[in-house]
């Protein structure tokens, strides 16, 4: 639940974090007026109207952040590691009521704007509604409802499958229809059981049909690419953020191209390396091999998980020293990856290799950008919306203080 602002707020702190990768300021503070950032700075340069109604907090050894932007969320999962496609057999009013549970523990954790990349029918487009009517809360939702899949491609389930050319076009159409923000394309096989992960879904003449027809409708696309012939294959069609953005050839070999890393920092395309979920699933494996041991089928995955992420602490810092804008997106709750735990997303990128105040702007500004909603949230901004997050400590110098949620408001609102 929200406790409504009345008049003016003021949050004062130690440390001011504005989301645009200047250096932090200390004694920060932001004033909240309605649902808007009314001033941001320097305490001493942040003053409300002589004779406002004001109500003024301090927070001593906490830092001020944006609200963050989590690109690459699932609302429908239940984060227990069933696969999709048991996901996909339990009915809509289940998923529903698990959307808004999952959207209420992203608020908590300081999550005030999703991308939801995939939901069956209209689930999540639901719980928009539900947000709107008071019903329940949530983050500000970028929904893109049902993912374009081609037949049997990763997420058909309870995506809206198409081929050809017109087909494709119509699915645009429909989606928009139904109240999609952004069409997710599965231009890439998956973990859904009839899909070949290792090769592209999509023909080229398709994607560039999805991706014109989104264009004329003035919003975006973002695709899962888990090998290397799916990103070649949406940089030729127009794409505009790459999910995964991983190197992979049809044997399953790491080969990285720096021409095509090239292209995507040319094409200004966003890339949402999400790493949040394979750290996390290293975490609980080692955990578990620790206190009682693996079973063969545990050890493998936990094996697989550290050979992938040996490649992505390679791959990763070198498509950012080629220029590519790289954004956190946490694929919760995906698999075993529980939402309202966007601070293993965060604190992944800075293993491996970004500092703290680079994983922040991804996690926040950047992350926005690649959402195409920068002009309202992602920064610390005068007339953007009053998303706020404060930590205890600073996340500056330790990223793990993000996990330490002091308070978070929406729209200027104090979330309780």
């Amino acid at each position: 639940m929200v406790k409504p602002n009345s008049g003016m707020t003021l949050i004062k702190a130690a440390m001011l974090v504005d989301g645009q990768s200047g250096p932090a300021v200390e004694r920060g503070a932001v004033l909240l007026e309605g649902d808007l950032i009314r001033a941001v700075g320097p305490e001493a340069n942040v003053v409300a109207p002589e004779g406002a109604a004001v109500e003024e907090l301090t927070y001593d050894h906490s830092t001020i952040l944006p609200g963050f932007v989590d690109s690459h969320v699932h609302l429908i999962g239940m984060g227990d590691g069933r696969a999709g496609d048991e996901l996909t057999t339990l009915p809509d009013e289940v998923l529903s009521l698990q959307a808004a549970r999952n959207a209420r523990a992203h608020l908590h954790s300081g999550v005030t704007t999703v991308r939801d990349c995939g939901a069956k029918n209209q689930t999540t487009l639901m719980l928009r509604q539900a947000m709107e009517m008071g019903i329940t809360p949530g983050p500000r939702l970028i929904l893109t409802g049902r993912p374009a899949a081609i037949i049997g491609g990763h997420l058909s389930y309870f995506g809206i499958q198409a081929t050809g050319v017109d087909e494709c076009r119509a699915a645009v159409r429909q989606l928009v229809k139904e109240g999609a923000d952004f069409v997710k394309i599965t231009a890439s096989g998956g973990s859904t059981r009839t899909s070949i992960s290792l090769r592209p879904s999509f023909n080229v003449d398709e994607l560039t049909a999805i991706c014109d027809e989104v264009h004329k409708f003035g919003k975006h696309t973002a695709a899962h690419c888990v090998n290397t012939q799916a990103m070649v294959n949406c940089l030729d069609a127009g794409i505009d953020t790459i999910i995964h953005g991983r190197f992979a050839e049809p044997d399953g070999s790491k080969i990285y191209y720096d021409e095509i890393t090239e292209r995507i920092a040319k094409q200004g395309v966003f890339v949402n390396y999400n790493l949040g979920g394979t750290s996390h699933r290293k975490l609980m494996l080692e955990s578990k091999r620790d206190l009682e041991g693996l079973t063969a089928d545990e050890q493998a995955q936990l094996d697989g998980v550290l050979s992938q992420l040996e490649s992505d602490h390679v791959f990763h810092p070198r498509m950012r020293s080629q220029g590519v804008t790289i954004v956190c997106g946490s694929d919760s709750a995906w698999g075993p990856y529980k939402m309202g735990q966007f601070h293993y997303e965060v604190e992944a990128h800075v293993d491996a290799g970004m500092d703290p105040m680079e994983a922040l702007v991804a996690a926040t500004s950047d992350a926005a950008r690649s959402c195409m909603v920068y002009d309202e949230v992602g920064s610390l901004e005068v007339g953007k919306q009053g998303d706020v997050l404060v930590v205890d400590g600073d996340p500056t110098k330790d990223i793990t203080a993000i996990r330490d949620v002091a308070a978070v408001f929406k729209g200027g609102q104090r979330v309780r």
